[in-house]
């Protein structure tokens, strides 16, 4: 099995694990933008010690850091927040699984992304797949209650996904700006920068606007030290990956992730899924599988 699967998979877990962790402390006592500064707080000092000792252990020179690797690694951070609060804020109104899979057009959009920011080109058969994951969103999109499509939920998870996206593609652009021909110390290096702007960004933010939440994260640093380190294994195999394979693929293998938050919604927050949230994720889940062949 290649190398980026291997690493895909394993950030599909790792990532899983997180959210879950991150809707329990939504739901108790952090807000959304608390709780996704819970995923960098305690991680930053942990990427930066294991980049460095990785790179003493095996005796790599460390890659420079080029200004095209900073402004790539400083625009995926920006997304990235900003797409970790919108999918933290849709939990609050879905189901774990539902809400995941809001999140999941991120595989859709990681292709036209790509295309445009570094010219990945898209097959008629992987646009096809593409058109057809999205009928598997709408299909997820009405609400329990009845309604309209065009509804919060799914504006915010849609909006999740096109923030990720260009969160992936970024981040593959600052990997690809590296020297390094070792991907467990190109995405360390990228883990580590990124991180520590992250830290730094949002906590300025959580200061000036809540700052109350800072001082609850604090005291929840049992879970939040969990989140951290869920997110610490799962963003240094995302880099990992994506140094290795462009990030369409990467998302299409990392949807694993939507079997994992079934089976973490079912056996650990006892949610049941509704027959058309099924049907839209067995779509979104066909489409899936098709970019996985066909992108």
């Amino acid at each position: 099995m290649e190398p980026w699967v291997l690493f895909s998979v394993l950030a599909a877990a790792a990532q899983t694990m997180r959210f879950a962790v991150q809707k329990v402390l939504v739901s108790a006592a952090l807000s959304p933008a608390a709780a996704t500064w819970a995923r960098f707080l305690w991680s930053w000092p942990l990427a930066v010690a294991l980049a460095i000792a990785y790179g003493r252990a095996t005796g790599a020179d460390f890659p420079e850091l080029t200004p095209a690797f900073l402004i790539y690694a400083i625009l995926g951070g920006a997304f990235q927040i900003l797409a970790t609060i919108c999918t933290v804020s849709l939990f609050s109104m879905r189901a774990f699984a539902v809400g995941i899979t809001f999140k999941k057009t991120e595989v859709m959009l990681t292709a036209l992304v790509g295309f445009v920011i570094l010219g990945d080109v898209i097959s008629g058969p992987g646009a096809a797949a593409i058109a057809f994951g999205f009928v598997g969103v709408l299909l997820l999109s009405d609400p329990p209650e009845g309604g309209s499509i065009f509804n919060k939920a799914a504006g915010i998870g849609i909006l999740s996904g096109i923030l990720f996206a260009l969160s992936a593609v970024t981040y593959r652009g600052a990997t690809l700006s590296l020297s390094s021909g070792d991907p467990v110390l190109t995405g360390g290096v990228t883990l580590a920068v990124v991180v520590l702007w992250q830290t730094l960004v949002l906590g300025i933010w959580l200061w000036l606007k809540e700052p109350g939440q800072i001082i609850a994260t604090l005291a929840a640093w049992r879970q939040t030290s969990i989140v951290s380190v869920f997110s610490l294994v799962g963003s240094w195999s995302w880099f990992a990956a994506f140094s290795l394979m462009n990030a369409a693929y990467v998302f299409a293998v990392g949807q694993i992730e939507l079997i994992f938050s079934i089976l973490v919604g079912a056996l650990w927050f006892r949610e049941e899924l509704k027959p058309r949230e099924l049907l839209g994720i067995s779509v979104l889940a066909t489409s899936i599988l098709a970019i996985a062949f066909l992108v």
